[in-house]
């Protein structure tokens, strides 16, 4: 595999490790209620990123659209979670803004 596909697979992974913890982190605050757009978009994130690794990794034929709605999507939940203090969505805005990046870079 090349140097920009494993990189790219690299940061893909990353993204949904820290969508996923942040996912569970923000269901555990005190103010559900105020996380649910970000709550939604880490889940959704995730479920892209994962789609976006097998669709790369398998050299799909649709993999270029898909890399595209990958970015856009980290794109939508980095601005989402960059809104709150908590570590957890720091973190994950970083990985999702790094993951977009990426995903750009690819195609």
């Amino acid at each position: 595999m090349d140097e920009k596909v494993m990189k790219l697979i690299e940061k893909l992974g990353n993204c949904q490790a820290k969508c996923n913890y942040c996912f569970n982190a923000c269901l555990e605050e005190d103010d559900v209620k105020m996380m649910v757009k970000c709550i939604k978009l880490d889940k959704e994130c995730a479920e892209i990123c994962a789609l976006t690794l097998f669709s790369v990794a398998s050299k799909s034929s649709l993999y270029k659209e898909v890399v595209q709605l990958c970015a856009k999507a980290c794109e939508e939940c980095a601005e989402e979670c960059r809104k709150y203090p908590d570590q957890h969505c720091q973190e994950c805005a970083k990985a999702c803004q790094e993951c977009a990046n990426a995903c750009k870079n690819f195609v």
